[in-house]
């Protein structure tokens, strides 16, 4: 049987909030392995994906072309409810099924998108403000299908960068990030 999105979700939001919400306040302006984001610029990031894939999932439209500012009040809080919310609009019957929203691709597709960018942007910020991460391993071969589906529209869309090579032995987590762009070795320089 096939796990739904938005069990998978449901995982990796359990492990992404609580490395939102120790994100230091000081950190917000550092590099991050994502290099084209600091730190604030990829949590706005992060945000606006968790409240735009709520709309594909419904079958609406969201925008992407511009990211509005969302660190402000007591923005850690408003990432875990953006979060369930983003949970809950995948577990909607049918919100795995068909095309999802204006993106014109298969739902399960636009989910494993989204479950994507959870998994990898929270590695991302727990690397660039020297937290722990350990990624839900169920999740794995769903995003590992995705980037590999995806990569080469991908980077030339410049969402993935080149793929960082590595070992064969490297493990599969770092298979995975290297695929999107990523060094799976990268640290903060200020730990």
């Amino acid at each position: 049987m096939t796990t739904r999105i938005s069990e998978l979700l449901e995982e990796a939001s359990g492990r992404a909030v609580p490395v939102v919400r120790a994100v230091p306040d000081d950190r917000l302006g550092e590099p991050t392995p994502c290099t084209e984001y600091t730190v604030g610029q990829l949590l706005d990031h992060l945000f606006h994906v968790v409240i735009g894939f709520q709309s594909l999932a419904a079958r609406q439209q969201a925008e992407f072309t511009v990211t509005p500012h969302y660190l402000e009040g007591e923005w850690r809080g408003r990432f875990a409810d953006e979060t369930a919310k983003l949970v809950a609009a995948w577990a909607a019957p049918g919100a795995d099924e068909g095309v999802a929203g204006s993106m014109n691709l298969p739902a399960r597709t636009v989910g494993a998108m989204v479950l994507g960018d959870l998994t990898v942007h929270a590695w991302d910020l727990a690397r660039a403000t020297g937290q722990a991460y350990d990624p839900d391993p169920s999740s794995a071969g769903v995003i590992e299908a995705m980037v590999a589906d995806m990569a080469p529209m991908a980077r030339s869309m410049k969402v993935f960068g080149e793929p960082v090579p590595l070992p064969d032995d490297a493990p599969a987590f770092d298979r995975l990030l290297a695929a999107t762009g990523r060094d799976p070795g990268w640290r903060s320089e200020r730990v």
